[in-house]
């Protein structure tokens, strides 16, 4: 209890901080009192004493073309020149083809320094840091990133933790960004009023995804739209997540999560009960499995969706278009300013539940260092200017002013839409996105109503609990190889979970699953104490 307690005091300090402004030093070396690394017999040059590097970093969730890319990095790299003396190489992935494409460099041991990592993408942060890919940075951060240390909370840090080739240690940077989880329904609210509904009305009130009223909507948008319309555009995990009020167990199967905690969606931090299960073996899973086949076979689900080769592409793409009615969606606070704008549409978002505090949102989005890096010194020099640098930070993510945006007298800028259409990285896959100016949509207090919308986040009872399954490498192939075969095709509604489900839940009986979760419980009962 006293960890939970902990992680909360931190990430509320955080939030009051980040509030009240960021410095804009830039570091090019480590204070002379700064502890050497281990692999370092002297403290880090001054940028005048640095040798030219080129460093490559693989982003995720980009919209970024080559020839705009080209642009920013030209002013970029001058700029990091003068700093640090390296070169950046971005690698732009994509929601679609990220995880085949960093998985492959990274079995092939491609000369790429830094990737992003996370506890939900393919390169899954903590099976990485244990496989050995990842460098194990806690003997550096004082040397080569000593302002990145002090910029983020500890108790962000402890989230980083992890069990890694190396031992307990932090093997990636963890982005400074949204500290709690909230998912919510992704309504086109212009699509909602077409249909004749008072969309302020709607979007005020709960959307049940087992009530008639729901239903009724998505049966008037189809109807409307025609049958190559399909109004419902599921992320199938995250679906299942937001309508069960079931919470990721950091640890689980890199390959998806077979674990459930299950909490109040109305009250996060309520106790009621603090038990870690088989989610595929609940009355809760059982009835999202049924509902969401019901919706498949009614047209309202795009077959586009229940595939893994074409699911995230098509949910990009069909976003972007503005073409569905209900989608999912991993609140960031602001965003559906910034969607409204890229969509044409009037977006809202409906909360399914009250945003809450774990260690998910702490390894949501990171950066780890290659251990295929011939400069894993300089890299960490890299992200440390990159995530306490406003002016750096604020190129990579929006561009270069008179090219993708124009700054205004009152310390916001706009975007200018043409030239940022082609250069849009993901924001929060980036790193700390709080030094970053406002946008004119946001507003000029937009970081103080973002740090009030954070500070009103409940903590789990769970705390920062991280699952240690080192001891069950086993189990955890096993229940993989039998997730990759039914899961998704469960919670996509591809399936009929009258006739797959019995079989799914015999196959990780015999996998292991009760060991997994009997682990689970163990360690989390004497987390807690």
């Amino acid at each position: 209890m006293k960890k939970l307690l902990a992680l909360l005091l931190a990430l509320v300090m955080v939030l009051g901080l980040a509030a009240c402004g960021t410095s804009t030093t830039t570091p090019t070396a480590a204070p002379d009192n700064a502890p050497a690394a281990d692999n370092a017999e002297t403290a880090a040059p001054t940028a005048a004493e640095l040798e030219p590097v080129t460093l490559k970093i693989w982003f995720h969730g980009s919209t970024v073309t080559p020839d705009a890319s080209e642009k920013v990095m030209e002013s970029v790299n001058a700029y990091l020149k003068d700093k640090i003396n390296v070169v950046i190489e971005p690698i732009w992935g994509t929601w679609g083809d990220f995880d085949q494409a960093t998985v492959t460099a990274l079995a092939g041991g491609d000369k790429v320094d830094m990737y992003f990592t996370c506890n939900w993408s393919a390169d899954e942060y903590n099976k990485y840091a244990k496989d050995g890919y990842w460098v194990k940075l806690d003997d550096m951060l004082d040397t080569y990133a000593p302002e990145l240390k002090a910029a983020i909370p500890q108790g962000i840090w402890d989230c980083a933790e992890t069990n890694g080739y190396d031992g307990l240690g932090i093997y990636a940077v963890p982005g400074l960004k949204d500290t709690a989880t909230q998912n919510c329904w992704d309504v086109n609210g212009t699509l909602l009023a077409e249909l004749g509904y008072d969309v302020d009305a709607v979007c005020a009130g709960h959307l049940d995804y087992y009530s008639p009223e729901f239903e009724e909507m998505l049966q008037k948008a189809k109807d409307l739209k025609g049958k190559d319309f399909y109004p419902l555009l599921i992320e199938p995990v995250v679906l299942e997540r937001m309508v069960t009020h079931s919470s990721i167990i950091t640890g689980d199967l890199s390959s998806g999560s077979v674990l459930s905690y299950y909490y109040d969606a109305e009250h996060p931090s309520k106790d009621i009960g603090s038990t870690i299960v088989n989610k595929f073996a609940t009355d809760a899973f059982a009835k999202f499995a049924a509902k969401t086949y019901e919706y498949a076979q009614k047209g309202f689900i795009s077959p586009s969706c229940q595939s893994t080769a074409t699911a995230n592409d098509y949910r990009t793409a069909t976003q972007s278009t503005g073409d569905y009615l209900f989608g999912t969606q991993s609140y960031a606070f602001g965003c559906e300013l910034d969607f409204s704008n890229a969509r044409g549409i009037d977006v809202r978002m409906v909360p399914e539940t009250a945003a809450y505090m774990d260690c998910t949102s702490g390894q949501g989005a990171m950066i780890a260092i290659s251990a295929t890096s011939a400069n894993p010194e300089r890299a960490l020099m890299f992200l440390n200017l990159l995530n306490t640098d406003p002016e750096l930070m604020t190129m990579m993510n929006y561009g270069t002013e008179g090219f993708t945006y124009n700054k205004n007298s009152d310390g916001t800028i706009t975007f200018i839409a043409e030239n940022r259409a082609n250069y849009s990285p993901w924001t929060n896959g980036m790193g700390n996105v709080r030094i970053l100016p406002p946008t004119d949509a946001q507003g000029v207090d937009f970081w103080d109503r973002f740090s009030a919308y954070y500070d009103a986040a409940e903590a789990l009872p769970m705390g920062g609990f991280i699952f240690d399954s080192s001891e069950l490498s086993t189990e955890a192939a096993a229940l993989s190889n039998v997730y990759a075969e039914y899961a998704f095709n469960l919670m996509s509604g591809a399936v009929n979970p009258d006739d797959v489900l019995p079989t799914f839940l015999s196959k990780l009986e015999d996998a292991g699953i009760n060991d997994f979760v009997g682990a689970a419980q163990e360690q989390l009962a004497a987390y807690m104490g």
